[in-house]
């Protein structure tokens, strides 16, 4: 724009006219220049997008292959009784547990007592 405004004040009509039409190409250039980039960067992030949705689809396929292994070697019946099993196993700890903490607070209290009718008979002696 610059050349083109010197080439303004000496009159130069003709170089004024060939100046403009670079600018007006340069310009065009540019955003044509702009416009490339914008759809090489689009295609980088859809590439991008299908690289992650390729190693996505692997996993899945490898975890379906998996589950179908796993599904294959457990029996539901069996998974069950070991399951009806263990409950079973629970409920008798569960309650051998309460059956020794409850011996155990009767061993407490009943030595407290002792203890408590010890004093009662110490202190009327001492009387």
């Amino acid at each position: 724009e610059l050349e083109i405004k010197k080439m303004a004040k000496t009159g130069n009509k003709e170089a004024c006219k060939v100046l403009a039409k670079q600018l007006v190409q340069l310009r065009k250039q540019k955003n044509r220049t702009y416009a490339v980039s914008s759809k090489v960067t689009s295609m980088s992030t859809q590439t991008k997008v299908m690289n992650s949705q390729m190693k996505m689809a692997g996993a899945m396929s490898t975890t379906a292959k998996t589950m179908q292994a796993v599904n294959k070697k457990m029996d539901p019946q069996k998974t069950l009784q070991t399951m009806q099993n263990f409950q079973k196993e629970n409920m008798k700890m569960e309650m051998t547990e309460e059956m020794i903490n409850d011996t155990l607070d009767d061993i407490f209290d009943a030595s407290d007592e002792e203890e408590e009718s010890q004093d009662i008979v110490n202190q009327v002696l001492d009387e």
